[in-house]
């Protein structure tokens, strides 16, 4: 044979086909076997001869017989189509864990409260689908979907951008969380209307903060926009504050479940009833994965009753 620089060009068909043929020793038990013509599978031989530079097979009317190169490619053939078998098993799997892999970013009070609960049904129906959660802040959602970091993301206020899909997935209402005292603690009380804040010190996230601007239109309605009042940047911190004494905060009923934990008492608040609308974003473009809208499902499910 000539340089093994010549088998780059060697088909993993050319090499299957000289393999079939030296074991059945014959071309039309070779075709046969591989669904080819026997002038197909010649031609394949004959390909394969000439990117190796050498004839592979004697032949006679009677017999067919390996050349001095047939035989030393046998060995060579048989280990590069069993390295190039395994190679495709290989990337097919790593395609299969791909597809049963679900990236999702959603911001940290909704990763600690809600997500672990839908992440538990979601795995209920689908066993062979494994979540990654991804607890990152609102703009860092937007990112990781628009980087493919994450096949989804949930966020509230999720800013529109170039290449990024958004879809309004299902709304949380507004309600007030107020210290631990007595027998309401941890528990969901009857709902209430803004005005008996009037009378209460709060706690509450940044001014500029998406969701506290919406909580600040209300309160001007009382006269208590910009209160000057502890104000921190998580949700998270706010529900220890407010455990701690420091006073009463208005948050997304995402949270509810969490409060309760803390042994927080939570009113839902009414006249009116305020809404938050929670976004399900993904890449523009991209074929989402069938386990995506399944999951969304899942979280909408979840959220029915804290809308109400």
């Amino acid at each position: 044979m000539n340089s093994s620089s010549k088998l780059m060009n060697v088909s993993t068909r050319q090499l299957h086909a000289f393999l079939e043929v030296t074991r059945l020793q014959s071309f039309a038990k070779a075709a046969e076997q591989v669904h080819l013509s026997p002038s197909g599978m010649s031609m394949l031989v004959k390909e394969l001869e000439e990117q190796v530079g050498a004839r592979l097979f004697d032949r006679t009317t009677r017999s067919l017989t390996l050349t001095d190169a047939g035989r030393r490619l046998q060995p060579v053939a048989e280990r590069l189509v069993v390295e190039l078998r395994a190679l495709g098993s290989a990337l097919d799997g790593s395609e299969a864990a791909v597809r049963s892999r679900l990236r999702v970013a959603a911001t940290p009070m909704m990763s600690a409260s809600l997500m672990p609960e839908v992440i538990r049904r979601f795995g209920l129906v689908h066993p062979q689908v494994q979540v990654q959660l991804s607890d990152v802040e609102v703009g860092t959602v937007r990112q990781q979907v628009l980087d493919g970091e994450a096949d989804i993301g949930f966020g509230f206020f999720v800013k529109p951008a170039v290449g990024l899909s958004r879809q309004p997935l299902c709304k949380f209402r507004l309600m007030r969380i107020s210290p631990p005292d007595g027998a309401d603690s941890g528990q969901l009380s009857e709902s209430q209307p803004w005005s008996r804040l009037k009378s209460l010190p709060l706690v509450s996230l940044p001014i500029d903060n998406p969701i506290q601007v919406v909580i600040e239109k209300q309160l001007a309605r009382l006269g208590l926009a910009h209160q000057e009042c502890p104000r921190v940047n998580l949700i998270g911190t706010l529900i220890g504050m407010v455990r701690a004494g420091r006073g009463s905060a208005i948050v997304p009923a995402f949270a509810l479940q969490e409060c309760l934990r803390q042994g927080l008492r939570v009113t839902m608040l009414r006249e009116p009833v305020v809404h938050l609308d929670l976004y399900l974003a993904y890449r523009r473009g991209t074929q989402q994965k069938p386990a995506t809208q399944a999951f969304a499902e899942v979280l909408r499910q979840a959220a029915v009753g804290l809308a109400n």
